[in-house]
């Protein structure tokens, strides 16, 4: 889900509520979040696809400095979407938001020289159980916006298994929430 709040600015600057509960409510989006996140990044890094299998994140991101272009896979054995993907470009600019619901995997490019994406998740952090999706999987094809310049990848996330080959079991209790 793609957030755009209402920007209210002036010669001084500008004012915006990023999170308001009784909208979110009205919406199916969490505000109990518990853990906030923030990388910065230069032009090419992608990062992900990324998810946990315990401590599942629905994320809340956004980006406060610069352009990226988000994507999350969805990742739910006996959705209607299951191994589809879909990319939003957030900018500090158009001061947008993705609701990433868990039960999705999650990647993002950065677009300009820089950017700062920061995350509101509400579980928190798990290393036991991070899993991920090789961002060029085949299967999920993800159309990646063509750079200049080489993608910059971790080294993590260039051992993950294909798509096809992993088991998804565990996000089948997300099916319907999101």
């Amino acid at each position: 889900m793609i957030i755009q709040p209402q920007i209210f600015g002036d010669s001084r600057g500008y004012f915006c509520e990023t999170v308001k509960a009784p909208d979110f409510a009205k919406a199916g989006i969490p505000t109990e979040f518990v853990q906030d996140n923030e990388s910065s990044s230069t032009k090419s890094v992608l990062r992900g696809l990324h998810f946990q299998k315990n401590h599942t994140q629905g994320k809340l991101v956004r980006v406060t400095t610069g352009t990226v272009f988000d994507v999350a896979v969805d990742v739910r054995p006996g959705s209607e979407t299951f191994a589809q993907w879909v990319g939003v470009v957030l900018s500090a600019e158009k001061k947008n938001m993705f609701w990433i619901p868990a039960g999705f995997a999650h990647g993002f490019l950065v677009l300009s020289d820089t950017a700062v994406f920061n995350y509101k998740c509400i579980d928190v952090y798990d290393p036991a159980s991070e899993g991920g999706i090789p961002w060029n999987d085949e299967t999920i094809a993800v159309e990646w916006p063509k750079l200049d310049v080489e993608y910059k990848t971790s080294e993590k996330d260039g051992k993950h298994e294909s798509f096809k080959d992993q088991d998804f079991s565990w996000a089948e209790k997300f099916c319907g929430n999101g």
